[in-house]
Formats: structure tokens, C-alpha cells, sequence
């Protein structure tokens, strides 16, 4: 069973899959503007929702931190910049295969 656990390195803005602590995979992501930061912290996923409407793309992976979260986007060239409410953005197809690997109570670390 494996153990695994997301940390989002908001400097170099990536989002690592860890087992254990062997990093898995690595997804490019956006994240918050200046104004509209993405929190560091330690979070968990607490919920999941497929195709969430709106400028959420594919999946939608609820954080718990109110009105945070990891999710797809509408705008794929968006991933990489600093763009986003304080959200993680991902591509919807690497959101998808992100989603499908962790349950919900997938712990979630951002640093800075």
C-alpha cells in the first residue's frame, strides 16, 4: 500500500508525488499572484469532485484550508506563472492521474 504525500514547492513551482519519501512524480503547476498568495503550510485533501465547473478544468481536490485547493484549469497556459485566487493549477490531464493515485486524507505540505 503506498504511503503517499504531496508537497508543492511554491519557488521552483512544482507539485512532487512522494511513496514514503521517494519522490514519485513531479507536474508543473500555477499558483497565487503577489496579491492572492498560495498559503505554505501543512494540509490535507478533503475533498474530491470530477469536472467542478467553471475555471476548476477536470478535478477539483479540496484542501483543508477554506477555498484552497488542488485542481485542472481552462487555461493551460497559465501553468508555470503566478496566477491563480491562491490555488494549485494543474494541467487537467496531470490533475487527473495526480487524483486517481491519492485518497482523500493525502497529506499536503507547501512551502514557500
Amino acid at each position: 500500500m503506498p504511503d503517499y504525500r504531496i508537497i508543492v514547492d511554491l519557488s521552483d513551482r512544482k507539485l512532487y508525488l512522494l511513496d514514503g519519501n521517494v519522490v514519485t512524480r513531479a507536474f508543473p503547476v500555477g499558483i497565487g499572484r503577489m496579491v492572492t498568495m498560495t498559503p505554505s503550510g501543512e494540509y490535507t485533501i478533503i475533498n474530491k469532485q470530477a469536472h467542478p465547473g467553471g475555471p476548476f478544468g477536470a478535478f477539483w481536490m479540496g484542501l483543508s484550508r477554506p477555498h484552497y485547493g488542488i485542481h485542472g484549469t481552462n487555461d493551460p497556459s497559465s501553468i508555470g506563472h503566478e496566477v491563480s485566487h491562491g490555488c494549485i493549477r494543474m494541467h487537467n490531464e496531470d490533475v487527473l492521474a495526480l487524483s486517481a493515485l491519492v485518497p482523500i486524507g493525502t497529506r499536503v505540505s507547501i512551502r514557500p
